[in-house]
C-alpha cells in the first residue's frame, strides 16, 4: 500500500483540502455541462469518477497535484485547484475550476493564489505555466489578475489549441500559507 499525504491550505475563505467521493455527485454534474468543455468535458459518471480517482494517483506518484475548494462558511465544495503533469503538458500547469454559482466571486483568485503559493514554497514548483482555450475569456482575465502573462499564443493540449501563460516566480521566503497536513 503507498501511503501519502494530501495537505490542506486555508485562506480567509476557503479550505483547499484533498477530494472526497462526496464531490463526485457535483463533479458528474460539472462534467455534463457546457462548461465543462473549456476542460476536457464533457465526461459521463464513469469518467468523473476516473477524475476523482486520478487525483489521487498524481498526489500519491508525484506529491502534488489538485485539491477540491471548500467555502469555509459553508462547506459547500467549490470546484478544485492545484498543478497537473500528465502526458501531453510541456510542464506543471496551474490549473483551476470553479462551480456554477461560485464564479464572479473572488474564490478562482483565492484559491489559485493559494495553490500557486502553496506549490512554489513546499513543491519545488515555481514559475509555472496555466493552459487556456482561446475560448475561456474568464481564465485568462483571472490569469492577468494573477499577473501571469502569455508566453505562447498557440500552444496544443492533448489535440486542442490552447494559449500558455506564465506565472510570476515568487519569493520562496516570505511567510508560508497556514497549511495542515491531513492524511488521505
Amino acid at each position: 500500500m503507498t501511503s501519502y499525504t494530501i495537505p490542506s491550505v486555508e485562506t480567509d475563505r476557503l479550505i483547499l483540502r484533498a477530494p472526497v467521493m462526496e464531490d463526485l455527485p457535483s463533479m458528474i454534474t460539472f462534467f455534463a455541462s457546457e462548461r465543462s468543455h473549456m476542460v476536457g468535458g464533457p465526461k459521463d459518471e464513469y469518467e468523473s469518477w476516473k477524475s476523482l480517482m486520478g487525483r489521487f494517483g498524481h498526489w500519491a506518484t508525484l506529491g502534488y497535484g489538485s485539491w477540491h475548494i471548500e467555502e469555509k462558511t459553508t462547506g459547500t465544495f467549490a470546484g478544485w485547484v492545484g498543478i497537473i503533469d500528465a502526458p501531453g503538458w510541456v510542464e506543471p500547469e496551474l490549473g483551476w475550476v470553479v462551480m456554477e454559482g461560485f464564479e464572479g466571486k473572488g474564490v478562482a483568485y483565492e484559491a489559485a493564489l493559494a495553490a500557486r503559493t502553496y506549490a512554489a514554497q513546499h513543491q519545488d514548483l515555481n514559475g509555472v505555466i496555466s493552459y487556456i482555450a482561446h475560448a475561456n475569456d474568464r481564465s485568462r482575465v483571472l490569469a492577468r489578475r494573477l499577473g501571469a502573462a502569455l508566453e505562447h499564443e498557440n500552444a496544443e493540449l492533448l489535440g486542442k489549441r490552447a494559449q500558455i501563460w506564465r506565472h510570476p516566480k515568487i519569493d520562496v521566503n516570505t511567510p508560508a500559507l497556514t497549511a495542515e497536513r491531513t492524511g488521505q
